[in-house]
């Protein structure tokens, strides 16, 4: 079960309808029948239709969608905080659905950990306290989980502030303690559900890129919900798209965001700047033989933005490709350029997509 290969979780044919009936409402669905009119002809809502996704063990995976995607839904069956109407979640390819309540409370304490968007801190408890919560619910005392918590609140930037109490810190710090209680509880799979949706945007990007540095360090199972597709880019290994409470796409970001697969997704992608989001690797041509007439070296890993202020802007100019002092591929700058203009541009007619 622990082969890097397969997946930490996996959600198969997973469907949520909230209603008083929503095992006959289930038939209707799997019939063709549409959310909205599933709504209008039986009062029930399709929260969830025949989701299939595997999470990579050791990645972030990012669950993104407008509200009412079905996103929080989706993230609370993880947990079994919310019951589906049918299919399975496999977590290391056991079906939790099957689970008892001992095995769900230690799934919950042990082997998931939460991230709320609200921080969710006990005002009454300190800061240490706080970030010590799952060992003291273990029945660990202060005195035996206070190394722990110590340690991983100096590592997410909160030195010194464990005597504290919530109501002391700005929101930043407050999420800071629920990253370090996550981590206290060592589980294996963090959930976070819209975790910096709340804070400041310069805030919010400092804790994406302590949420990057950590999970370089740890590399937890991390499933992230956001309804931002900025943030989503920059986090995701693998990026799931909800709309409606199905799956519209999903993959790597970096293909997703070339090769848009639905006018939902083109739409979601138009206006990213793509030179800051697109990577040297998606766009090169993969290759180890030599080259004799190359400008330079760049890491498969730059942004093509990094990679046109280094060119000049001069399209005729190629770039050996390296990843850990070998090279991976050529970058030629017109491919480059290329990869700038969207599949599909809002004024573009769709029979100049060739090339």
């Amino acid at each position: 079960m622990s082969n890097d290969d397969t997946p930490k979780i996996s959600v198969r044919g997973l469907y949520k309808i909230f209603g008083a009936n929503p095992q006959k409402a289930l038939e209707r669905v799997k019939g063709g029948m549409s959310k909205p009119d599933l709504l209008a002809e039986t009062n029930h809502v399709l929260g969830l239709s025949d989701i299939n996704v595997d999470m990579p063990r050791g990645k972030t995976t990012v669950i993104m969608g407008l509200s009412g995607s079905g996103k929080s839904t989706l993230i609370r069956h993880l947990n079994r905080l919310i019951e589906p109407t049918a299919g399975e979640v496999l977590v290391d390819g056991e079906d939790i659905l099957s689970n008892n309540d001992r095995q769900l409370r230690d799934l919950r304490q042990h082997r998931m950990s939460m991230v709320f968007q609200k921080f969710a801190l006990l005002p009454h408890r300190t800061v240490l306290e706080n970030a010590g919560l799952a060992p003291a619910v273990a029945g660990q005392s202060k005195k035996q989980y206070a190394a722990e918590a110590t340690k991983w609140l100096d590592r997410v930037g909160l030195e010194g502030q464990g005597n504290q109490y919530p109501a002391q810190l700005s929101g930043g710090m407050q999420q800071r303690v629920g990253i370090a209680r996550a981590l206290t509880s060592n589980s294996d799979i963090m959930l976070m559900d819209e975790a910096f949706s709340a804070l400041d945007p310069l805030i919010r990007t400092d804790m994406q890129d302590l949420l990057i540095e950590l999970q370089g360090e740890l590399q937890k199972t991390i499933v992230f919900i956001t309804h931002d597709l900025d943030e989503a880019l920059k986090l995701a290994d693998h990026l799931v798209i909800l709309k409606d409470g199905y799956v519209v796409q999903q993959g790597e970001p970096q293909q997703i965001l070339l090769n848009p697969n639905d006018p939902y997704i083109e739409d979601f992608v138009a206006d990213i700047n793509r030179a800051r989001v697109l990577r040297v690797r998606s766009v090169m041509e993969k290759t180890d033989r030599p080259v004799a007439d190359v400008a330079g070296e760049v890491d498969h890993d730059d942004t093509l933005e990094a990679v046109i202020a280094l060119s000049g802007g001069d399209t005729t100019l190629n770039y050996r490709v390296m990843r850990d002092g070998l090279q991976v591929g050529i970058l030629h700058m017109r491919d480059l350029v290329r990869a700038l203009v969207p599949s599909r541009g809002p004024e573009e007619p769709v029979a100049r997509q060739a090339g």
